[in-house]
């Protein structure tokens, strides 16, 4: 049975999106449970003889505070969802909740890896092979190392090898071109510790890759700092929105442009549910001693489904193991102090 804590109360809807999100999780996983964490007046009309309600009194809204967040809402319902993997009621939790206070309530209450210097938001964004590719780190750290960035290479191997079942999934260093002599000297330097991880056969490096290598998939996995991977996600979900808005707009205007919409409409809505981030909802926290999903917070019940079933399926392919497995192979010259 894998079991999942879900913050009800987190995102920008919270219930009205989350009880449905999992009813229909459960209906498609009959060997899974579900704990429903949040204020139980809101919560205790759900039914399901596979949920079970975990009362929590508090709320972390979505423009809160770190600090208010983690020292004056302690038993809010993001926090009291991560504590149920602290404890073993959970094997995962998720939440769609406010990103900043979600990471530095999950640090605190789980601690990271040892090993590990700084978790990093992990998830894939769709690629023209039809399949997606693992990004991260997406915002979690603005400012990385380059020790960083080898930490973030074996997690996030550990990561597709778990939800892709590839046991040697390959990493790409994104820059700003392909060769060896080019970018940051932080950039420079995480190119020589992921050759060298290479050479002792710890890792599948492919080299540098460039911002649309995201989407044509030629590694399956990318590593960047916090601040240019959130760039590329918000990129990737501002296209399939464009191309929405567009149908929208071209089956409003006269009948010739109505005619034409019509006869692309199948190509161009292909396009768009290929490119749909809603499919690939739901990002790891990685590099803490327990599993973390954080949901988009506007995220509709489809989406939030997703994040429930990245949760599952890293639960269920022992993702926690893995990445600790992964790090036991990192250099000791790679840990910072």
């Amino acid at each position: 049975m894998i079991r999942i804590s879900v913050d009800c109360m987190g995102g920008d809807v919270g219930p009205a999106v989350t009880l449905p999100a999992c009813r229909q999780f459960l209906d498609s996983h009959p060997d899974a449970h579900v704990l429903l964490v949040g204020l139980q007046t809101t919560l205790e009309s759900f039914q399901h003889p596979r949920s079970k309600l975990v009362a929590a009194t508090e709320v972390v809204d979505m423009d809160d505070d770190i600090e208010t967040a983690l020292r004056k809402k302690r038993n809010s319902s993001m926090r009291v969802a991560i504590e149920q993997v602290k404890d073993g009621a959970a094997d995962a939790a998720v939440s769609a909740g406010n990103t900043g206070a979600l990471m530095a309530i999950a640090r605190y209450v789980l601690k990271t890896m040892e090993g590990i210097d700084r978790p990093a938001i992990a998830t894939q964004l769709p690629n023209t092979k039809g399949g997606a590719t693992l990004v991260l780190d997406l915002g979690a750290n603005v400012d990385c190392s380059a020790e960083h960035l080898l930490q973030f290479a074996f997690m996030g191997s550990a990561l597709a090898s778990a939800l892709t079942g590839r046991s040697n999934p390959s990493v790409g260093l994104l820059n700003i071109g392909e060769e060896v002599i080019k970018g940051s000297e932080v950039i420079k330097k995480a190119g020589e510790l992921l050759r060298t991880a290479a050479n002792s056969s710890h890792l599948n490096f492919y080299g540098n890759v460039e911002g649309n290598d995201i989407f044509k998939g030629t590694t399956d996995i990318v590593v960047c700092d916090g601040f240019v991977g959130n760039v590329a996600l918000k990129a990737s979900e501002g296209l399939a929105s464009m191309i929405g808005q567009i149908l929208k707009e071209e089956f409003s205007k006269t009948i010739f442009r109505k005619l034409a919409a019509i006869c692309a409409y199948p190509v161009l809505s292909s396009f768009k549910n290929r490119l749909d981030h809603r499919a690939h909802n739901g990002a790891a926290l990685l590099g803490l001693r327990g599993l973390v999903f954080k949901s988009h917070g506007s995220a509709d019940a489809f989406a939030f489904e997703q994040a429930l079933n990245r949760a599952y399926d890293a639960s269920q392919h022992q993702l926690l193991e893995r990445v600790q497995a992964k790090i036991a192979a990192v250099p000791p010259t790679a840990h910072q102090s």
